[in-house]
């Protein structure tokens, strides 16, 4: 198991070293300790609080664009200043109280609302958006995009179309499309030969490019390099965040927080629970949540660093490399942590369009994903997802993120909101020769609803039954799904299960008795109650002889009922009975029994139990 975490460890480290300094300096607009120190801190932090044995915290793409754009808006109102390291400060604690807040009131389940097709989508436009941000600094572009400054991704992308052919810088173009080719034939080498599975072209590339451009000095010839690099821009290395300079950017900054930390939890809990599947263990969403927070929280005591969150790539290579504990996150935390204070002063001559060329592998990687999905959500008729997907993909690119992810989060809520604001109801019907009552439908073809035995047979007889009998499949009524109960209820009564427009004239006619069949219901809360009383009261204003009896009742909803004044409109005893055929008998509504000479069933028969 050591050996396993030792190996996953410096595997996980070798790879994420070059990652962290291209999202820090690339996307983010930061230094490379940024994200040196986003990669060390958060982890070890987790290590210790965290549920996830192979989960690796780390920064990552997506939420480093996010926050170099948060980055980027401040350096347009400020022109001439830095704030970079404040702003990065300010949104990474706000991102770490936001995350140990849901998990302290045990919000983790936000989850199961957001929809991974919005995910999908979220990245795929990420992924695009990242690659043609770093298109730019790869043709060496930089300068003349700071005269022109293209704002949008769609003005970025004319923007490489008109200058990429004519304006490129030549000897940054070969550096960083040389450095590409390198990356992909090894990465392909590695697909195809299990012995270099584990070996770390990443690193490899960037140590390479290091040394030929310490010797033949491409920064003379016009190349950016990455320069000196000092560990921390004030006098000491941990300061409080808590203080005007960073918190005078609060307000601004919320909104990106708030993204960063739901986007940042709905990816590490989606690689935590893989990783749990695979290995057999579970999960707590609210544990991760804390220890998420807690890490972040830590971070932001150590100025300019990055979220860092869970990454399913890293995190499967991780398992994949022998991780079994937490032990490889502190053993990749010491490494980097290490190389941070030691080695970066050898990466002086790292030219910067070397870092954009491993960024765009990586967002490439993403992309590659997307029609995977894509084509399993077309062969599952899935088109609420496929429309939620491209409209993220779409609001993202064209407008910006923020702009698509928070109308794709509001078009996931109503989704689920719908879904869940329809309380499920089943017309039930007695199954002829048995005391069985079943949900009449295709299901159940021999189900028949009282009152339409005595009538089978008879022609130009109107559908109806004098007695209509309804199931609630739910085992939880509350304010969400019980909103619709009487209208879906006065539907039920008018056109049983057929659908119907509401200007449609009634296909049945109105039932004496209405019994309510709550042997699911487990838990009744106050605004449900509330409507179930107007329920009652509704049958009772329309001045009909239509009665409404439930049955199968559990004690603990009775209780809710009685205080909500249910009880005593209905009737005690009248009003609640303990099984379907003793509502029957009480209301009258006797019906044939098929096994006998067509009289009404009576009480000295054999009586079977609801099902």
């Amino acid at each position: 198991m050591l050996a396993g975490d030792l190996l996953a460890g410096v595997t996980v480290a070798s790879m994420l070293i070059p990652q962290s300094v291209s999202y820090a300096t690339s996307l983010a607009k930061l230094t490379p300790t940024a994200g040196l120190f986003s990669a060390s801190i958060p982890p070890i932090v987790y290590a210790l609080l965290g549920s996830s044995r192979q989960l690796n915290v780390a920064p990552e793409a997506a939420l480093s664009l996010l926050l170099g754009q948060a980055v980027q808006d401040v350096h347009n109102d400020y022109p001439g200043k830095d704030y970079g390291i404040p702003v990065a400060t300010v949104i990474t604690l706000q991102v770490g109280l936001i995350s140990f807040l849901l998990g302290f009131f045990r919000l983790g389940f936000i989850d199961v609302i957001l929809s991974r097709a919005l995910l999908r989508g979220f990245v795929a436009a990420i992924a695009v958006v990242i690659m043609i941000e770093q298109l730019i600094p790869m043709f060496g572009l930089v300068p003349l995009e700071h005269s022109l400054h293209p704002e949008s991704t769609i003005d970025k992308f004319f923007f490489l179309i008109r200058h990429a052919p004519t304006d490129l810088h030549g000897p940054t173009t070969v550096i960083s499309f040389s450095a590409l080719a390198v990356l992909v034939l090894l990465r392909t080498l590695k697909t195809h030969f299990k012995p270099l599975r584990r070996f770390p072209e990443v690193l490899l590339v960037v140590i390479l490019s290091t040394i030929l451009s310490s010797y033949l000095r491409f920064d003379k010839s016009g190349v950016d390099i990455l320069g000196s690099v000092p560990l921390s821009s004030s006098h000491h290395f941990f300061q409080s965040p808590f203080h005007h300079g960073t918190l005078r950017f609060l307000k601004r900054t919320t909104s990106t927080a708030l993204l960063i930390s739901v986007i940042g939890f709905l990816d590490s809990i989606v690689a935590a629970k893989q990783s749990a599947s695979r290995f057999g263990y579970s999960v707590s969403p609210n544990r991760e949540l804390v220890a998420l927070g807690a890490g972040n929280l830590a971070a932001s005591f150590v100025p300019g660093t990055l979220p860092a969150y869970g990454s399913i790539t890293r995190t499967k290579i991780n398992g994949d490399c022998g991780a079994r504990t937490q032990l490889s996150s502190i053993i990749c935390a010491s490494i980097i942590l290490f190389a941070t204070f030691f080695l970066l002063p050898y990466l002086y001559f790292l030219p910067k369009c070397v870092l954009a060329s491993i960024i765009l592998l990586v967002v490439w990687s993403l992309i590659l994903e997307t029609p995977h999905d894509l084509i399993y959500y077309y062969q599952m008729n899935s088109r609420m997802d496929i429309l939620l997907c491209f409209v993220t993909f779409f609001g993202c690119v064209v407008w910006n993120v923020e702009v698509g992810i928070v109308t794709s989060l509001l078009m996931s809520l109503v989704m689920v909101v719908r879904r869940s604001g329809r309380v499920r109801m089943v017309i039930l019907g007695r199954i002829p020769g048995t005391m069985r009552w079943k949900p009449i439908g295709e299901d159940n073809p021999d189900a028949v609803e009282l009152g339409d035995e005595e009538r089978e047979g008879e022609e130009g007889e109107e559908e109806t039954a004098s007695t209509l009998i309804v199931r609630i499949k739910e085992t939880q009524l509350d304010f969400a799904n019980t909103s619709q109960l009487k209208e879906r209820l006065r539907r039920l009564e008018l056109y049983g299960l057929t659908p119907a427009h509401p200007s449609d004239d009634p296909r049945r006619k109105e039932a004496r008795t209405v019994i309510l069949h709550m042997a699911d219901v487990e838990s009744v809360d106050a605004i449900a109650a509330q409507i179930i009383k107007e329920v009652v009261g509704g049958y009772k204003s329309r001045n009909t002889s239509t009665s409404l009896i439930f049955t199968h009742v559990r004690p603990s909803v009775f209780q809710v009922l009685e205080r909500a004044g249910v009880v005593d409109m209905v009737g005690r005893e009248e009003g609640f009975k303990a099984d379907v055929e003793e509502a029957v008998r009480s209301s009258g509504g006797g019906y044939r029994d098929s096994l006998g000479e067509g009289g009404l069933l009576t009480p000295d028969r054999e009586v079977m139990s609801p099902v």
